[in-house]
């Protein structure tokens, strides 16, 4: 189940602990930071997880300033403090987990020396954070893209929930699990078949049941239903192979925003035929053989969910535009060429949502209770909803976990992970991570445009510790080139004390010359398939006059 709150947002300021993994709320996600102020302002005890100091890091009780990569390993190293000062919650293990004595033996076996060293955090600082977590009466984890953007990420993932469910920490009043998405309804997005291995509601397409259900609420074929696809990068993989001949692209940027960037270029090169959809165009739509004007968010109508769940109406604010479309006009347009049309008779917004409802019913993520009439009088609704009268689902698993016989699992998870990652080495001496900055949204499309956002970060840069940069001779606000076993990129320098000094941070919301993607691998997470992005060995430079 993929919600990406277990509980309501409103509950975040009354739990007493809070772990934020691999997440910097106040410049990521601004709209929810009050919640986890106000957690603060009562008192709850938050740590932090972070190679950086950040805004969110200084809000922390204890910042834990872990080395990239390394944080399914601190993990584990919580876990084992956790059970070997027995902070469990027995009776909730024995009666709503399996897999626990497995995890216990597994961590029993670790040195928190050897998980001190691996990590770069003292062993006090582990032990605090775990004594902390495990004797809190309530408590909730929250991990983001810092964790997740690894060829480990969701195994790292996996052990966050690990120290959830020990605990006891889940499906109880201000207590649970929080995965911050890393944009606008991206929530919303994956639900309902966006992902290549799903059908709507969570419903998988390898599922004959699921599938004949579908295909009966669309008036097809279930044969007609295509199997599980791949990940977004292989298909990046099979165009350059050949295999992929012609692209339609609704806006997405993949020049920019995928790793080992010039291969995705010259990927998307060899197609036969290109179409992109995008209200800008962005270094990607350059390359295509067709451009159809979109709408901007601005002009669209629709439905949003939110981290929570929650499902929200969002009324257009000004008209179309010119020649541009609703993405689901073009969509319907484009079935209609194509002799399909019969399948795409929507007039509105809410004709689709309506099926949408029906597609859902009996679903994981079950929409066949809201309504867009319920959503104008109501604040937003959280799935599932299964019928009109129901009042929407605060919190998820207070009776049973999405498994069979209603239990959660617990999964011991290796300090070795199954996709080796970078480690510096003489030749390329330094971590290189990725992320944010306030100004910029994504591959930085839109906010680029802005001058008002320009003007605060209008080029990119490369954050490194002044210690770190007199080693390399680096001086502040000079131009440095980056270089990985991918390629280079040429960036600014801006001295920082906030940052480790085996590591240094760039933004990736720049193209071309300053795509730090460029320098990103090409190595996939074996489960969730998603790319290393913030763990690369890399060399630095300074640039000649």
């Amino acid at each position: 189940m993929d919600r990406g709150f277990t509980n309501s947002i409103k509950e975040i300021p009354h739990a007493r602990c809070l772990i934020l993994a691999g997440t910097n709320i106040a410049e990521c996600q601004p709209t929810i930071m009050p919640y986890f102020e106000k957690a603060k302002e009562n008192g709850s005890f938050i740590i932090a997880i972070d190679p950086r100091e950040t805004t969110t890091t200084k809000m922390a009780d204890l910042h834990l300033k872990v080395k990239p990569g390394t944080d399914s390993i601190l993990a584990n190293g919580l876990l084992k403090v956790i059970i070997e000062e027995n902070l469990i919650d027995p009776d909730f293990i024995e009666e709503r987990v399996n897999g626990f004595e497995e995890v216990r033996d597994f961590v029993g076996t670790l040195d928190l020396t050897d998980i001190s060293d691996l990590t770069g955090v003292p062993v006090e600082q582990i032990i605090k954070a775990a004594m902390v977590f495990g004797k809190e009466e309530s408590g909730m984890i929250f991990t983001a893209r810092g964790i997740e953007q690894q060829t480990d990420g969701s195994a790292s993932v996996r052990n966050f929930l690990n120290l959830i469910l020990a605990t006891g920490k889940i499906g109880k009043e201000n207590s649970g699990f929080g995965a911050i998405t890393g944009q606008g309804n991206g929530q919303g997005a994956r639900e309902h078949g966006q992902k290549a291995d799903q059908l709507p509601g969570y419903r998988s397409i390898e599922n004959d049941e699921h599938r004949q259900y579908i295909a009966d609420v669309w008036g097809i074929n279930e044969k007609d239903l295509p199997r599980k696809g791949v990940s977004a990068f292989e298909m990046i993989q099979k165009m350059d192979e050949g295999e992929i001949k012609g692209l339609f692209l609704m806006c997405s940027n993949p020049i920019v925003s995928n790793p080992s960037a010039e291969f995705v270029k010259q990927a998307i090169e060899k197609l036969d035929f290109f179409v992109a959809v995008d209200m800008f165009i962005s270094e990607t739509a350059r390359l295509a053989d067709l451009i159809l004007p979109a709408t901007s968010y601005l002009e669209t109508p629709g439905t949003m969910t939110n981290v929570e769940g929650r499902v929200t109406l969002r009324e257009a604010s000004f008209p179309v535009r010119g020649e541009a479309k609703h993405d689901w006009q073009i969509l319907c347009e484009l079935a209609e060429v194509l002799g399909k049309g019969e399948f795409f008779t929507y007039e509105s917004p809410e004709d689709i949502f309506n099926e949408l409802r029906e597609a859902t019913r009996g679903g994981i993520a079950d929409y066949s209770g809201i309504t867009y009439d319920r959503l104008r009088k109501e604040k937003g609704i959280l799935w599932p909803c299964p019928d009109v009268d129901h009042p929407g689902t605060e919190r998820l698993f207070v009776n049973e976990f999405a498994h069979p016989d209603g239990k959660a699992l617990m999964v011991a998870v290796s300090n070795t992970p199954e996709v080796p990652k970078e480690k510096p080495t003489d030749e390329f001496p330094l971590y290189l991570t990725t992320g944010r900055v306030m100004s910029h949204y994504l591959t930085g499309v839109q906010t680029r445009k802005s001058s008002t956002l320009a003007a605060r970060d209008f080029e990119s840069y490369m954050e490194i510790h002044p210690a770190t940069a007199e080693k390399f001779q680096i001086k502040d606000n000079i131009l440095v080139k980056i270089e990985s076993k991918r390629g280079s990129i040429v960036v600014r320098s801006r001295w920082s004390e906030t940052i480790r000094k085996d590591t240094v941070f760039v933004p990736f919301h720049w193209a071309d010359s300053q795509n730090v993607n460029r320098l990103i691998s090409k190595k996939l997470d074996p489960t969730c398939r998603m790319p290393g992005f913030k763990v690369s060995a890399v060399r630095i430079s300074p640039i000649a006059n």
